[in-house]
Order: C-alpha cells, then structure tokens, then sequence
C-alpha cells in the first residue's frame, strides 16, 4: 500500500497501535507451564475486544489467532498443546486488519532463565530491525534494508534466514511491492516510493540459512538447525524517518 491521504495514514496507525498492544498483552502473561494455545487465546481475546480480526485466520485460514513458535520453531508455529517451558525462546507474530487496514509485528522473548548467548541473539535481532527500519525512506533503494543488515550480521559472525522476507502491506496481509529481502541481494533494483507501508523483519540466526516445513504445512525451522530470533515492525517511508506504526500505546 501507498499512503496517499491522511485518513489512511491514521487508519494503519490504530491497527498498528492495536497488534502491538496485542503482542505486548501477551508476552506480560507469558509463563511456564501454559500452553500456546492459552497464549494465544489471549491474543485473540484482545483483538476482539478491539473491534480486530487475526489477518492469518481471515486471510490464509491459519489455525490460530497468531502464529507462536517456540525454539526450533522458527516461524508460523501453531498454538496447540505444547506447553512453554523455562529457558524457552517465544516468538510472538501478531498481524490484524480493523476497518480495511492491515498491520503486522512480532518479536522474540524469552522465559527466564535462558542462556547468555542467547539474550545477546534476541538484543542483536532488534538491532538488525532497527538497522533495516532506517534505510527505509522515500526513494531509497529496497536493496538497501538488505545490505545494511547484512552488513550487520556478518561483522557479528550470525547467518540470516533467506527464504523468509518482509513485505509489503496495509490493504492486505501481504501486497506491493511483495517480497523484500533482508538480507544482501545482487539483482533487486527496486526504490522506495513515497509513502509505502512494509514490514521490516530480519531473522537473525546463529547458522541457519533457510525456513523449511515439515509435518503441519504451517510450521518452520531452521536449516540447518540453529537458534533463530525475529523481530518485526510495520513501518511507512517518508522523506525524513520512517513512521513505525506498531509501537504500544
């Protein structure tokens, strides 16, 4: 999507503000010994109460509200019977839609007590986002995003997932300009338009390179296995900064 009036710009900003009050109302319940599925149902329950509907549920038929994966999940995992355990890394990926407008974000937490390594993965995997969030700006080049956080990942000694990408959104859960690289690409020439509304969303991993299914259709892991951490923001380009239009709040 394109912003072209104001009213659009603050019809992303409240279902922005919605799924990332979504996602932070999760993680404050999150705890061992609950289920996905009983993370999720609050998720739900919250999007209901703001007047939203899950965009994976409406769009793709997705078996849950949100998407929850947890450790070697990496991605698209379903809330079910798994039960969250100490230790765990939970990634969050909430997206919605109220009134004709799409958002979408996510994020990765973990259940106390995890090891050092990993809590240096998770506060690295926000930094590749906000590496990627800045070189988001009218008449940029999409390459950009990719190249600055590849640069990032390298100089660190971590891998990115290539095969899972951001993408463009606002009238839709996915949609022009499609598929975004946040990793370094050769052959996209693409720039940034005034006004477009994407997600920005590196998967920073220690060794993975790629997303694959196995049983579910749904669910991803890592190959070859590794720990893998996202982080997500929806974003629209400008002349000056970007504008994130799913913070809290």
């Amino acid at each position: 999507m394109t912003i072209t009036q104001e009213d659009e710009l603050d019809g992303l900003k409240l279902i922005g503000r919605i799924v990332a009050n979504t996602m932070q109302a999760m993680a404050r319940a999150l705890e061992p010994g609950m289920t996905t599925r009983e993370l999720d149902e609050i998720g739900r329950a919250f999007l209901e109460r703001e007047g939203a509907q899950s965009a994976p549920e409406a769009t793709y038929d997705f078996p849950g509200a949100t998407c929850i994966s947890v450790n070697e999940e990496i991605a698209h995992g379903i809330p079910g019977d798994r039960t969250i355990a100490a230790g765990d890394l939970v990634n969050i990926d909430v997206s919605a839609s109220r009134d004709d407008y799409f958002a979408d974000t996510g994020a990765t937490f973990r259940v106390p007590p995890v090891q050092r390594s990993l809590d240096r993965l998770c506060r690295d995997g926000r930094r590749a986002m906000q590496i990627g969030i800045a070189q988001v700006g009218a008449d940029k080049p999409l390459a950009g995003i990719g190249r600055a956080v590849g640069r990032f990942a390298s100089d660190r000694g971590y891998t990115l997932i290539r095969n899972l990408a951001s993408h463009g959104v606002g009238r839709a859960l996915h949609e022009e300009p499609g598929e975004v690289p946040t990793w370094p690409t050769h052959d996209e020439r693409r720039r940034i338009n005034r006004g477009l509304v994407l997600t920005v969303e590196p998967f920073l991993s220690r060794g993975g390179l790629w997303a694959a299914t196995r049983d579910d259709e749904w669910t991803l892991y890592s190959e070859p296995a590794a720990p893998v951490v996202q982080y997500e923001h929806t974003v629209v380009a400008t002349d000056r900064r970007p504008i994130i239009l799913t913070l809290p709040g």
